[in-house]
């Protein structure tokens, strides 16, 4: 294999900042999420054309196996630029990538294909759920085949739990595992037929509880028309058959105004139109042979049977507009039909690609030392993906850049002659996809099931036939490649490559203010703040990029032009662009409810979309947009109510809320060890805690040799003082797996004695009381020319993110880097931004 050249950070972010033409979020976004890394996080790109070539070849290596293949050339057109076909997430990240054993399957189910809620079932899901995570998955599965609390099992504990203590162990588990610095993603979902619903529900309300997982309710047709009819509803377990163990009669009124007051108070739980998700699958159609759909993914966008995943492309629907934001400003439908069917060639693929690499892992799983017993699990998770990979070769081809297509064509987002145009064009996706995977089919063969028998009443195919019923005539006679291909996915760091409005959604803002940090000694500065700590900013506008393709298009203002325009001027154009009253915030949040609905029907997985509403909105709104969905034939609905995150959560202990710290600390302390990466170092911090508060923090780089505690340690952890002849000594005790007590004497001598005597005065701090988030705002903004002591205070701010509560805002008017909001809130530790769901840990 030819020898890599390394880039530095600098390096990667100077040459990807060329790329995207200054625009530096695109560029620092790519290099840490999509640049070529080994295990390390070393990095090998410094330009997307890297990247766009070692996904061409890759390509182009797969379709060799084929008839009629296409060229690198062909593929190079669609990629270069991000303009027409964007690979997200995992297989931007890791076609063409040896130097990392990983999956590119974005989304996994995972489940039992019969129902198992003994504690084995239990702990198998919760094993395979971190085996996928640390390959870079997200993973969602189904808790409807767990017994609810109160019914009887034979074991010591005689009654069942219920529902909610398995959510926190699947929840605290996702925690845990990190993917390149993030957390896992998880979706837990239960059907509203189950007894322990409504404890589901609310599971998520009180402070600390499942705080590492999306949760969903599957809600049945027959539990909404009883909710808007004002009839009772029977919940039972198992929630299928005649001879349930558990059952009785609820008020589904009132269970459904729970779930409406829930999502208006905490932005969950989402709801899943389950019937009208299982009527329209075709993979159900396979549902005896391992395709019975039980859960989705983590965004909802693909609804999955057990073990089953799947790999994303959107296609950039912006550069189809021809002469665009022009009275002339046409879609060329011709084009998008053309790549529609050569995307869907790429996403087959990948497939073959992502087959290689469950290979790789699994061969990777035989040659780990450890025993076959504790190999074996996880070994028999990639055979049961692999095998369901292999027998249905699903896709998820969709689209971004909506909002910024319709502003191009000079139709107002929202509109009904938008919801039109979008729901046609949605339609042609359809019929193209589904004609190449039937293409395919002649020439690679159909995925193994195919019967055109098990499908002949599907809606879905139904349609298709309708559209085109030679296409139809074709399908039954060689079959179809794919079981299932099309949906419509979040594209939050993906719409930052393209530089458009993001999937389905409108743009947030044509234009909005940012700050930076000026000298005010420097000529023509222009100072419009000053922070607490003395630094100086200046504001400016941001432009979304084609609004600024508008300005220039129908004003034809240079650059340099816009940089001097007024506020006013700004407000006058944004009133006589495309953009007015197209916003997030401007349109009718019911009629954005109905175009899912009407590009739903065209959709065979499903659609993911966040209603966003203002903060004063009702209650009755949400119950309007949920009602308005499941009509409209969605298959599932979040609604985020602006500043919801914020304040909603229960206090345990108000008591112990209200009390105040000791001035002289305890002799001992409970304690909690956090490991982390601070660069590229490996660092610990311990933290004492006092009612489960931080009271004083020490940490530093590891050093493994000195530092032999195991690196999971259990809780039952403290931090003992011992004062021998007037010297004192901290020492940090743990319990390990057979339940001995040992000590690690002495942690001082972990860490460089400067940094143990700036971990001292921090601690200092945190004694008074002071919340931890003015702590990490105050170690943060000190400014220290030793560039160890400020690796430090980076280290002291990443573990102390941990005890900062969820929905705390950061201080000091901090804006979300991605789309410039105010809108950034704690979510365990990690700045998550709940206008656009940017997020960035530590």
């Amino acid at each position: 294999m030819q020898e890599l050249k390394q880039y530095t950070y600098e390096e990667a972010v100077a040459g990807a900042r060329d790329y995207f033409k200054g625009d530096e979020l695109a560029a620092t976004v790519w290099v840490t999420k999509y640049a070529l890394k080994d295990s390390f996080g070393k990095i090998y790109e410094c330009s997307p054309d890297q990247m766009h070539e070692r996904i061409a070849s890759e390509l182009e290596r797969i379709e060799k196996k084929y008839p009629n293949p296409m060229t690198k050339a062909e593929i190079r057109e669609l990629l270069d630029g991000f303009r027409y076909a964007v690979p997200q997430g995992g297989p931007m990240t890791g076609i063409g990538n040896d130097l990392q054993i990983a999956s590119i399957s974005n989304c996994f189910v995972i489940g039992h294909e019969k129902p198992a809620d003994s504690y084995g079932g239990i702990i198998r899901i919760d094993e395979e759920q971190v085996q996928l995570m640390k390959r870079r998955g997200g993973v969602g599965h189904d808790l409807s085949h767990i017994r609810p609390t109160g019914s009887p099992v034979l074991n010591s504990a005689l009654t069942s739990t219920g529902i909610v203590p398995f959510m926190e162990r699947y929840s605290n588990s996702t925690r845990e595992v990190a993917q390149d610095g993030r957390r896992g993603a998880l979706m837990l979902s239960l059907s509203i037929k189950h007894p322990d619903a409504e404890r589901f529900i609310d599971a998520k309300l009180e402070q600390g509880k499942v705080t590492g997982a999306n949760v969903s309710i599957k809600v049945d047709d027959e539990f909404m028309q009883a909710a808007i009819d004002g009839k009772p509803y029977k919940q039972q377990f198992p929630i299928t058959g005649d001879k349930p163990m558990v059952s009785g009669e609820i008020d589904a009124a009132a269970l459904w105004k729970k779930i409406v007051h829930n999502a208006w108070k905490s932005a969950e739980p989402g709801v899943l139109f389950w019937d009208t998700i299982i009527r329209e699958s075709v993979p159900d159609c396979y549902a005896d042979l391992g395709f019975r759909t039980v859960s989705t993914n983590p965004c909802g966008e693909i609804p999955l049977c057990p073990y089953d995943s799947c790999r994303l492309l959107a296609l950039n629907l912006y550069s189809y507009v021809d002469k665009p934001f022009t009275k002339e400003a046409k879609f060329d439908t011709a084009k998008f039909k053309k790549h529609v069917r050569k995307a869907m060639r790429m996403m087959d693929d990948i497939i073959d690609i992502e087959l290689e690499k469950v290979e790789a892992i699994i061969s990777k799983i035989d040659k780990d030392p450890e025993d076959k017993d504790i190999r074996r699990v996880e070994r028999e998770l990639w055979e049961k993906i692999r095998r369901k990979a292999l027998m249905g070769r699903r896709t998820g081809l969709g689209i971004t850049a909506e909002g910024d297509m319709l502003a191009a064509l000079g139709l107002r987002y929202g509109s009904d002659e938008a919801i039109e145009f979008a729901a046609d064009l949605q339609k042609t996706l359809a019929v193209e996809a589904y004609r190449a995977s039937v293409e395919m089919a002649g020439e690679r063969g159909a995925f193994e099931m195919y019967d055109p028998k098990r499908e002949e009443r599907n809606p879905m195919i139904l349609r298709i036939k309708e559209a085109d019923p030679k296409l139809y005539d074709l399908m039954v006679k060689q079959g179809r490649r794919n079981v299932a291909m099309l949906t419509i996915a979040p594209t939050g760091t993906t719409s930052l490559m393209t530089q458009t409005t993001s999937g389905i959604e409108p743009v947030f803002l044509p234009v909005y203010k940012r700050r930076r940090k000026v000298n005010p000694s420097d000529k023509n500065v222009n100072i419009t703040f000053v922070d607490d700590v003395g630094d100086s900013w200046e504001e400016y506008n941001v432009y979304h990029h084609h609004f600024l393709t508008w300005i220039k298009v129908n004003k034809g203002l240079t650059d340099e032009q816009i940089k001097k325009l007024s506020d006013k001027e700004v407000d006058k154009l944004v009133a006589e662009s495309p953009y007015h009253n197209a916003t997030s915030n401007d349109i009718d949040w019911v009629a954005k409810v109905k175009m899912q609905g009407a590009m739903q029907k065209w959709v065979d997985h499903s659609i993911s979309v966040t209603v966003n509403l203002p903060n004063d909105v009702t209650e009755a709104l949400v119950d309007e947009v949920y009602k308005t969905a499941w009509k409209s034939g969605c298959k599932g609905v979040t609604v985020y109510r602006d500043g919801s995150r914020a304040g909603v959560l229960v206090k345990k202990d108000k008591k112990k809320e209200e009390e105040g710290v000791p001035t002289s600390r305890p002799v001992s302390l409970e304690a909690d060890v956090i490991r982390f990466k601070n660069g590229a170092e490996d660092w610990i911090a311990f933290v004492g805690l006092y009612n489960h508060k931080p009271y004083e923090i020490f940490t530093g780089k590891v050093d493994e040799d000195a530092l032999y505690f195991p690196k999971t340690v259990k809780k039952g952890n403290i931090i003992k003082v011992i004062e021998k002849d007037g010297v004192k000594r901290y020492d940090f005790q743990y319990k390990d797996k057979y339940g001995y007590v040992n000590t690690v004497g002495g942690i001082s001598r972990l860490f460089d004695k400067e940094l143990w005597n700036y971990a001292k005065l921090i601690s200092g701090v945190l004694r008074t009381g002071m919340p931890p988030i003015d702590v990490v705002n105050l170690v943060s903004s000190l400014r220290l020319d030793s560039d160890t002591i400020n690796t430090w205070k980076n280290g002291v701010a990443r573990a102390l993110h941990k005890y900062i509560p969820n929905g705390t805002k950061p201080k000091g008017g901090k804006k979300c880097p991605e789309c410039g909001q105010e809108s950034l809130v704690y979510q365990e530790g990690c700045l998550v931004c709940t206008n656009c769901g940017h997020s960035k840990c530590g």
